[in-house]
């Protein structure tokens, strides 16, 4: 008779059974499935491009190969996508998100604005760049400098709250002497470009480096627009090489510096992809993995040279400390901050 195996033996036994078996039922889960990425932005602006680059590759690195669904979901500075995922969204993993850093920053720099998610509960999938932005001037404008932006009455778009456009725009009447008015309520980035060829309006500020090279490549060759600002923590090194000076340049003060870094700190980031709070571990590692090695992948990387469009990534986790360590600012920089990007 064969002796009895131990308790001990048993539960080791069983254990190294289900640990071989999770793998397996996670790598199956998304075999036949369907994701739908939300993309908080309206068709046609940056947002909306690296969104749907995303869509094209991602599939291909989450094992079952699911269709990957792009599905504009714009409102509220991508809080409405935001939202969407954190309170309706399945834990599943087959809904995510791509947000704007303003949905991210918004709940701690506008306290009165409706609370649509928690930024710190949210998981990140990762962010494709690190992003830098532009303020620019329609050659028609006499506005051609940011000199001139603190001499010379203008008339500025923007977005809405949470969009950095119209943020931005704030931001610099207050730290920097520009002494534009803002006329806000625009749909987005195509919208205000068209303003400024059109001389509706005589420029903007909060827009993606990258997305201007991506959506109006004629700006850069044609001279058609003034670079008055480069808005980014460091400055970029080929605005720099274009003579375009850094937002610090005009700052005054050092109370009005922490004020303007923590305001720009929203574009380390800058383009961050969404599950929602508690989706299940096992989801979440495929979808993080996924995402590392897309932004790794020579086809993503090739088409996003196309589009003329920047990747400088972050892990999901690096970006989930990020945003966790943005929460914790001193109060008092906070409340500076929120003033100066309101009127």
């Amino acid at each position: 008779m064969l002796p009895r195996p131990s308790r001990a033996i048993v539960s080791a036994a069983i254990a190294a059974t289900l640990f071989s078996a999770a793998p397996a039922v996670a790598q199956d889960f998304y075999a036949g499935k369907s994701i739908d990425l939300l993309v908080g932005a309206p068709p046609g602006g940056g947002y909306d491009i690296y969104g749907r680059l995303v869509a094209r590759h991602i599939g291909r690195h989450i094992p079952g190969n699911p269709n990957i669904v792009p599905k504009n979901m714009p409102g509220a500075g991508s809080a409405r996508a935001a939202g969407f995922i954190a309170k309706i969204a399945p834990k599943d993993g087959t809904v995510i998100a791509n947000i704007m850093p303003g949905a991210v920053i918004g709940p701690l720099l506008d306290p009165k604005a409706e609370k649509l998610f928690d930024p710190t509960e949210v998981m990140y999938l990762g962010n494709v760049n690190n992003g830098t932005r532009v303020c620019i001037s329609g050659v028609q404008s006499k506005i051609r400098t940011f000199d001139d932006a603190r001499k010379i009455k203008a008339v500025f778009g923007g977005v809405s709250s949470n969009d950095s456009t119209r943020d931005y725009g704030f931001m610099h009447r207050k730290t920097s002497g520009a002494i534009w008015e803002m006329v806000t309520g625009y749909k987005g980035t195509p919208d205000l470009s068209l303003a400024v060829e059109r001389g509706e309006i005589d420029g903007f500020c909060g827009f993606d480096w990258a997305s201007l090279k991506s959506q109006r490549p004629s700006w850069l060759q044609d001279k058609v627009v003034n670079f008055l600002l480069q808005e980014s923590i460091e400055p970029n090194e080929e605005l720099t090489k274009l003579g375009v000076p850094h937002v610090m340049r005009f700052v005054t003060g050092d109370t009005n510096r922490k004020v303007v870094e923590l305001i720009l700190s929203q574009q380390v980031f800058h383009r961050s992809f969404i599950a929602p709070p508690g989706t299940a571990p096992a989801q979440l590692s495929i979808l993080r993995k996924a995402f590392d090695d897309t932004m790794k992948d020579p086809q993503f990387l090739a088409d996003a040279d196309k589009l003329r469009i920047d990747v400088a990534p972050l892990s999901g986790e690096r970006v989930q400390q990020v945003v966790r360590d943005l929460y914790t600012s001193p109060l008092d920089v906070v409340d500076l901050a929120r003033a100066a990007i309101n009127p």
